[in-house]
């Protein structure tokens, strides 16, 4: 199992090959950026966008956050969405783009940690599909966490989320199929929750009831929040947050997570 489509993009970097990707989902060529190292791949990581279309693209700057000289980063584009074939469903069979990945990636590199970094929207895409996945934990970082509160705090966005979902009470099943949080348990992969509490397009509100209910269902978990700080970071305020987050896969890998250990 590989990458039906490797192009490589005009990006200078004496440690990392940049490549446009185009794999098979179902039926449908799907397209991501695709970020190796020149030296042995130690860790993988899975970045999932938010947005839609053009609004929050995957783009190189964003992947390069994430490198050292070992790691491989990947963004898929998700189906219907810069130039990948099909209709993006927001949480729906698109969901499948991300699995797919993974399970190939894993497959090409049996050895490697992986982790997922969810932002925004790719929030609630990746607490849809981590528990599920050969991964070593999941960051959600300025994250949609319940598919519900999304709905009643973003009135701009209702629109496009009934004609892509319907709406909550009309449509419920849809609803209830996009509710992570009923499908994560105790064995769950670890998580680490980022968020902004000036945040004005995912309100932190959504990181603390992501807390509270993983403190019910045992998950183990910890949470990074930078009270003045929107939806991304300021510059200084960015450094400390990428630093939180690769110490934390650092930690997972050396397996100094403790079971519910939770700081704020």
């Amino acid at each position: 199992m590989d990458f039906i489509h490797r192009k490589r993009m005009p990006v200078e970097s004496s440690t990392h090959f940049f490549e446009e990707v185009t794999y098979s989902v179902d039926v449908l060529k799907v397209r991501g950026l695709l970020m190796s190292p020149k030296a042995d791949i130690k860790r993988i990581v899975i970045y999932l966008r938010g947005g839609k279309g053009q609004v929050g693209k995957v783009r190189t700057g964003r992947l390069m956050q994430f490198a050292d000289d070992y790691t491989l980063v990947f963004g898929p584009y998700y189906r219907g969405n810069n130039g990948s074939e099909g209709k993006d469903a927001f949480y729906g069979a698109d969901l499948k783009d991300v699995t797919v990945a993974i399970r190939m990636l894993n497959q090409m590199y049996p050895e490697a940690y992986i982790h997922m970094v969810g932002f925004s929207r790719g929030g609630l895409q990746g607490l849809l599909t981590f528990q599920e996945l050969p991964i070593s934990s999941y960051i959600i970082w300025g994250g949609v966490s319940d598919i519900y509160l999304m709905y009643e705090e973003r009135v701009d966005l209702r629109g496009m989320l009934k004609r892509m979902i319907g709406h909550p009470k009309k449509n419920g099943d849809a609803y209830r199929q996009r509710d992570a949080v009923s499908q994560i348990t105790e064995d769950s992969p670890p998580i680490l929750i980022v968020h902004g509490g000036k945040d004005h397009q995912v309100g932190i509100h959504q990181a603390y009831y992501l807390a509270e209910q993983l403190d019910h269902i045992g998950t183990t978990y910890r949470t990074f929040y930078q009270m003045e700080e929107g939806h991304i970071p300021r510059p200084f305020a960015l450094q400390a947050t990428l630093s939180t987050i690769k110490q934390w896969m650092t930690d997972v890998e050396h397996q100094k997570i403790k079971q519910n250990y939770n700081e704020k």
